[in-house]
């Protein structure tokens, strides 16, 4: 079983895939708990628009898809402050306009090849070293933002209303969190994929939700659940020849179902 760590991109894929795995479950929690999951698949189709950006023009598309989902982050959130669209159809119009455009650059770079399908259903083929880099110090800032804002940013997802009329700064932190999602879905792109980035970010809180358990021991439930469905993910992806992407998710699914049947039996 362990003649799979012999292999410098299995490394590769299980540094940045636990890094990931930390990190998304953390984000997760506060856009559920805020019904704001759509933001989540939102910005991994503008993600995709970042991808197709980098491969077009031969840069560096996680890079190129950090630059793009965090920047639309911040025109979502000023767009749904602004009062002139509703939310929903703020993150509509970026899911529906970023895919478009996703669509027209990945034709004019001569159709889907190898490269954008990985991007799409996740590969730890496409991790490179600087990748793993990159991903585990935008990993830590996240975590460092979280930690250091952990009481306003539970504040206001309890209560938005309470925490502003106390002088929390609702706009500031509810843009923080947003670009914070941001970034997590674009370092989540080489482990699962453009497609189910949203899935590992939300199914493992909706998991751990399961369990009705402290807000902090959620946390670290859904940790635990993420955690283990990339590790197993990745290895089960490796013998049965299958996406990272999708084996991680359906795991994490397996797990959410298991808990849901365990919590809510029938009569």
């Amino acid at each position: 079983m362990f003649d799979l760590f012999q292999y410098s991109f299995i490394i590769r894929g299980f540094e940045a895939g636990i890094i990931v795995a930390l990190i998304a479950p953390i984000i997760g929690i506060f856009l559920v708990l805020r019904r704001y999951s759509l933001i989540a698949d939102t910005l991994s189709h503008v993600s995709l628009a970042g991808v197709a950006i980098g491969l077009l023009l031969r840069l560096n598309p996680l890079v190129t898809a950090i630059i793009t989902s965090v920047a639309s982050s911040v025109a979502i959130e000023r767009l749904r402050l602004s009062k002139k669209v509703y939310g929903e159809s703020a993150l509509a119009i970026f899911l529906s306009g970023s895919l478009a455009v996703a669509i027209v650059l990945i034709s004019l770079s001569h159709g889907f090849n190898v490269d954008i399908f990985n991007y799409l259903f996740g590969s730890i083929l496409t991790v490179k070293q600087s990748d793993v880099w990159l991903i585990a110090v935008l990993g830590v800032a996240v975590l460092l933002a979280v930690v250091s804002c952990y009481k306003e940013l539970v504040y206001i997802t309890f209560d938005e209303e309470s925490a502003q009329v106390s002088g929390v700064p609702t706009k500031a932190l509810n843009l923080l969190l947003i670009a914070l999602a941001a970034l997590t879905v674009s370092v989540a792109i080489p482990i699962v994929g453009v497609l189910l980035i949203a899935a590992l970010i939300v199914i493992p809180v909706v998991a751990a939700l399961q369990l009705k358990q402290s807000f902090r021991r959620t946390i670290i439930i859904a940790e635990c659940i993420s955690v283990f469905s990339v590790i197993v993910g990745i290895i089960a992806s490796f013998y049965l020849n299958t996406s990272s992407g999708g084996t991680i998710v359906l795991i994490s699914l397996l797990i959410f179902l298991v808990l849901f049947a365990f919590k809510n039996p029938r009569g």
